[in-house]
């Protein structure tokens, strides 16, 4: 059992992103929520994704947030999914994956969000996923939501499908 497992961070500081996470690295990585959801599809024509999201899942070192694992709750049950999870399954998910660190939404991280969104142009949400990732000392984030490739204040974007 990782140390640490399920202890909340610190929230990140107000200052430099990079010179906070930097040194805190720790090669964890952290889970956008369609690594999540993937994970639980039963569509034959995502058998590649559902196979790779749970690589990555069976990696004990990765990091979520709040935020992550609220979107996944709200796409894996509504109505209107093909392969919609009940309720109690979806919970049963949640308590498995909390397992992983887990960065909750803070004033520092909705500041570091916010400030993410003015410089590099992304939505607030995708800047919230960095700020909780660089909290969280994050050297990569798995997404197919963001630029394969880019890197943010030291935070690598990788696409784990290309």
């Amino acid at each position: 059992m990782r140390s640490g497992a399920g202890l909340q961070p610190s929230p990140l500081p107000t200052g430099s992103l990079a010179k906070t996470c930097i040194a805190d690295r720790n090669d964890a990585h952290f889970l956008d929520t369609n690594i999540l959801l993937y994970s639980i599809s039963r569509n034959p024509a995502e058998s590649f994704k559902r196979d790779r999201a749970l690589a990555l899942l069976d990696d004990d070192s990765g990091a979520l947030s709040i935020q992550v694992l609220q979107e996944f709750y709200v796409q894996a049950t509504r109505a209107s999914r093909a392969d919609a999870v009940p309720h109690e399954i979806a919970v049963g998910l949640i308590e498995a994956w909390s397992r992983f660190r887990i960065q909750a939404m803070t004033l520092p991280i909705l500041n570091a969000a916010l400030r993410i969104r003015k410089t590099r142009g992304f939505s607030f949400w995708d800047g919230a996923i960095v700020a909780a990732a660089l909290a969280l000392g994050c050297d990569r984030v798995y997404t197919e939501d963001l630029a394969h490739g880019q890197v943010v204040d030291g935070l690598a974007i990788i696409d784990p499908f290309r």
